[in-house]
């Protein structure tokens, strides 16, 4: 059982169940359509494995900066050795990518590349600074072009894909502040190493102000309706302003993995707002 959970774990069920239903809604978004086909469902799941290979290899590149940051994660309780994760690895990513061809080329070609690049990522590209940052953020707004085209069309998931650019950006760059003192031991320059605790913090509240300002866009232009506008004035937005109030008044590690949940929920919430409100 502890095996199973720690296998469990290295996958982040969380994030996979996001995803999953981040491509529905994509799908639902781009056709307006209640029940999902069988491209679609191909799509949340050839996606979501692939996000969590990339989540295992991300891990066992990070074995000694985990040492710091996050000392309770499966590789290093020993219960996982590095070789099985290695091998689900490759197995979540082989299904995941002959999945994706019966879905279509371009979300083969897509999902190839998101495998590719989340592999580069974890072994090179997080070395460079804002870059690491722009990539997963990236990743996450493409997953909505993914939906949309296992749809039929991806032209009504570009706007939840930007929110979710931004929204990603954000919690990448906390994410470096949280994660500073393991990255220091790896020769990592994060953003949040680099500009500072203070410009991190204006950073990331700036970019949050900047996506509420964003969220009125689509209401404005006639793309969603006076749903989408009440969800996201009673859901999104409250969350979003106490993210930059705690953010300003509190940068410790605990909080900061707070904030980071925080904002995770705050992406659920703007999806359903976006569901509803299309």
């Amino acid at each position: 059982m502890k095996k199973a959970a720690a296998y469990l774990a290295l996958i982040r069920p969380v994030n996979f169940v996001i995803t999953f239903i981040t491509v529905l809604a994509a799908a639902a978004v781009s056709y307006n359509i209640v029940y999902p086909s069988g491209k679609v469902l191909l799509a949340a799941i050839t996606a979501s494995l692939t996000l969590s290979a990339g989540n295992i290899i991300n891990d066992i590149f990070d074995i000694e900066i985990d040492k710091v940051s996050h000392p309770g994660r499966p590789l290093l309780t020993g219960i996982i050795s590095e070789n099985g994760a290695l091998i689900l690895y490759f197995m979540l990513s082989a299904v995941s990518l002959l999945l994706s061809y019966r879905i279509s080329d371009i979300n083969f070609i897509i999902n190839l590349f998101a495998a590719l690049l989340l592999f580069f990522y974890s072994w090179k590209l997080k070395k460079v600074v804002l870059l690491k940052n722009i990539i997963v953020a990236g990743l996450t707004g493409l997953v909505f072009i993914y939906g949309g085209l296992a749809a039929g069309s991806y032209q009504y998931a570009v706007i939840p894909a930007l929110f979710a650019f931004l929204i990603n950006i954000t919690r990448e760059i906390i994410k470096d502040k949280e994660d500073s003192e393991g990255d220091a031991l790896q020769g990592i320059i994060s953003f949040a190493s680099r500009a500072g605790e203070v410009k991190t913090k204006y950073t990331a509240a700036s970019i949050i102000l900047f996506l509420i300002a964003f969220t009125f866009y689509p209401y404005i232009n006639g793309d969603y309706n006076k749903y989408y506008l009440l969800l996201i004035i009673m859901l999104v937005i409250p969350g979003l302003i106490y993210f930059i109030y705690s953010l300003i008044k509190d940068g410790s590690k605990k909080n900061l993995n707070k904030l980071s949940l925080i904002l995770k929920t705050e992406m659920i919430l703007g999806i359903i707002a976006i569901y509803i409100g299309r």
